[in-house]
């Protein structure tokens, strides 16, 4: 059965009387080639633990699953829970979780995730990834390429996406992925990401985020005006001749735009109000 077949796929939903949902973003993967280079990203080896987000009608499962490791396939749509039953039935290393995938308790192990996820959960799921006591190994995701280009970008283009993924990992994109390689196509391009999490900052999450947040609570004002609407953090009153300074401490423009600092800005920044 050629899962990559737009014919095949069209077939299968008739079989279990469904449609590819808008709402949970279900676009299926219709390029060898593409899956290919999924595959060859993830760099799988025998024993490894793959969790792999909203499997669909398992195209990229089985692909995993030849590879070797062990399979994890979380699910939310209960329909495509039945489809991937009857595509995976002669695997023995798959394991399929019907959940959402954001309430879902992550591998305490070693892990790695694979996944091409429905868009609108990039930002919650890359977080709880990143946030999670045990984060995976490595992530490769296909998010939108707009999206892809935003968590990957350097100043002076950074966003709080940007600082929130490279604060906690360092992100790069693989490979770009045209619309018409999707059945049925989404509206825009894609990419292929990997989010590999690195050394975490000797900086209180909590605390760094209270100043990037007010950082870009308004990305095209200065930085000092921004930065002001704080009030106090941690006891210390962040006046407009406070936060002057304690951005030129730390050689930073009053005037500059929160896009223009990279990670090690506003960790420095963070660490004087410690």
């Amino acid at each position: 059965m050629d899962l990559l077949s737009p014919k095949v796929i069209k077939e299968l939903l008739a079989k279990y009387k469904t449609k590819a949902s808008k709402g949970l973003g279900q676009n299926f993967l219709i390029d060898k080639n593409i899956l290919n280079k999924i595959i060859e990203s993830a760099d799988i080896k025998p024993g490894d633990i793959i969790l792999e987000v909203g499997p669909g009608i398992g195209a990229l499962t089985q692909k995993l699953a030849e590879n070797g490791g062990k399979i994890i396939a979380v699910e939310k749509d209960k329909t495509m829970i039945e489809i991937l039953k009857e595509t995976t039935k002669n695997f023995n290393n798959i394991k399929i979780i019907n959940a959402d995938i954001l309430k879902y308790q992550l591998p305490t192990t070693n892990y790695k995730v694979v996944a091409n996820i429905p868009y609108y959960l990039t930002s919650p799921l890359i977080r709880k990834f990143l946030e999670s006591k045990n984060p995976p190994q490595e992530i490769i995701l296909m998010v939108q390429k707009e999206v892809a280009q935003r968590i990957c970008s350097k100043p002076p283009d950074m966003s709080l996406l940007s600082v929130s993924v490279q604060f906690y990992a360092n992100p790069k994109i693989i490979f770009y992925v045209l619309k018409s390689c999707f059945w049925p196509a989404p509206k825009v391009d894609s990419a292929i990401i990997k989010i590999k999490p690195g050394e975490k900052y000797n900086i209180s999450a909590d605390l760094f985020f209270k100043v990037v947040k007010a950082g870009f609570s308004q990305p095209r004002k200065q930085l000092v005006n921004n930065l002001t609407t704080l009030k106090s953090l941690n006891g210390v009153k962040l006046t407009k001749e406070f936060v002057s300074g304690w951005l030129f401490k730390n050689n930073i423009k009053p005037n500059q735009r929160a896009e223009t600092l990279n990670i090690s800005d506003w960790v420095n920044l963070a660490n004087i109000l410690k």
